[in-house]
């Protein structure tokens, strides 16, 4: 399956931005759809991901500020992100697929202070 991201964008700190990841098919039996992110000079890290069942998962430093969902009948999944920091700039990637190895493009995330 094909994943696009989109959503990003310049913000200023304390704004928030909700991301999409559109699937190209049905990510109804996708076992876990999940953001990634890549920082500046940093490694890709997980942010947040969600299982089929709705069980959710998030890196600390974004506990309580963004909230992962899913809707399988218009088969995207969402990234709602609150209280942006500086520190949240990256590239977001979304991933998936029934194995969670298909990936999408990636979606620019800036945040100015």
């Amino acid at each position: 399956v094909q994943l696009q991201a989109s959503g990003g964008g310049l913000v200023q700190a304390g704004g928030s931005l909700r991301l999409s990841c559109l699937a190209s098919g049905s990510i109804f039996s996708h076992p876990v759809m999940a953001w990634f992110r890549r920082a500046p000079g940093k490694e890709r890290e997980l942010v947040a991901a969600i299982t089929s069942g709705g069980i959710t998962n998030y890196v600390d430093s974004v506990k309580d500020r963004f909230t992962i969902s899913r809707d399988n009948a218009k088969n995207t999944v969402y990234l709602q992100m609150n209280s942006l920091k500086p520190e949240d700039t990256a590239v977001y990637y979304c991933r998936g697929g029934i194995r969670y190895d298909d990936w999408g493009q990636g979606t620019l995330v800036t945040v100015s202070s």
